[in-house]
């Protein structure tokens, strides 16, 4: 027997992308759940299209998902799915799901009635193109969960859902919309992210260094575009792994400027910044090393291999 899903969204000022979100669930949610962060668009007008069911919500730009726990506690089905207005339900995710709800049986190794929360990847699509590599593929993300079972900790922007225990996962695609624009990407991490991340950072107890300063957006640049192999995605890769070292510039910056903007006490400032960045630069010759010139090369040596085969049959 198929179980009642409840579909959860938080919005502030989509009336450009809340009606594609709407209609990806409507075939699917026996129930639509609409937290609205005081738009001033709209968002509400297009929303009344597809549910009755609109709450107003204070906007809490440093605490995104207490809105959407507050979504969960008006929810009535047995199960939640919580969304973004960027993103979309696949259709093949939408049959999935579903499935789900049926009790069908799942290849998760946990036993059906046990499951109280899905996994499912998440196709990040910015400036126009699918982003298969670096923090943006699979992207896994914990969404669709038993009511009762799962909120968010809201002590983080970029915080996953916690369920109480038995996790499956499932196959299928979540379509995210994201970034468009240059504009939209610098604003959002402005506003939306680096303010709360720095003020999580310091409440680490982390005491920041001037090095932080460098090693920060130098480590997140080598770690994206390097270990987690941006590079195959062309200059889109690159772009966007440029961008999540100024993020990290931008996070050291602001925890900075929170702790009185302190200066490093050094006899030759310019020398020591010259030791690191060649210490960074070493780092970065290791990786290229050791992940571009493989990558580059394989296609030649392949090419090479074939030319040799082929070479004994016209002698």
């Amino acid at each position: 027997m198929k179980q009642a899903l409840s579909v959860v969204f938080s919005v502030h000022n989509e009336e450009k992308l809340i009606e594609e979100a709407l209609k990806s669930v409507s075939r699917i949610a026996d129930e639509i759940i609409v937290v609205d962060n005081e738009s001033t668009d709209k968002t509400i007008q297009i929303a009344k299209k597809y549910t009755k069911n609109i709450y107003v919500h204070k906007n809490t730009p440093n605490s995104l998902n207490t809105p959407k726990n507050y979504g969960f506690s008006k929810a009535k089905g047995d199960w939640i799915l919580s969304l973004d207005a960027d993103e979309r339900v696949s259709p093949d995710l939408a049959e999935e799901i579903m499935g789900s709800l049926r009790n069908f049986p799942q290849s998760t190794g946990v036993s059906q009635t046990s499951v109280n929360g899905y996994w499912m990847p998440r196709k990040n699509i910015v400036f126009g193109k699918w982003i298969q590599h670096g923090i943006w593929y699979p992207d896994k993300q914990l969404r669709l969960f038993r009511r009762g079972k799962g909120k968010f900790p809201e002590k983080h922007n970029h915080e996953y859902l916690e369920v109480t225990d038995g996790l499956g996962e499932l196959k299928n695609h979540l379509i995210h919309q994201n970034y468009q624009t240059i504009v939209q990407f610098v604003d959002k991490m402005n506003h939306a992210y680096t303010d709360n991340e720095a003020e999580v950072l310091l409440a680490s107890g982390k005491k920041l260094e001037w090095l932080d300063a460098i090693r920060m957006p130098v480590s997140d640049f080598i770690l994206n575009f390097f270990r987690r192999q941006s590079y195959k995605d062309g200059l889109h890769g690159l772009i966007l792994s440029s961008l999540q070292a100024f993020y990290a510039l931008l996070v050291f910056a602001k925890a900075w400027e929170r702790q009185g903007f302190w200066e490093y006490d050094s006899k030759d400032f310019a020398r020591d910044v010259k030791i690191e960045l060649k210490n960074k630069g070493q780092e970065f010759s290791w990786w290229y090393t050791k992940e571009i010139i493989p990558w580059f090369l394989k296609p030649k040596q392949i090419a090479k291999k074939l030319i040799n085969q082929i070479r004994p049959g016209l002698a």
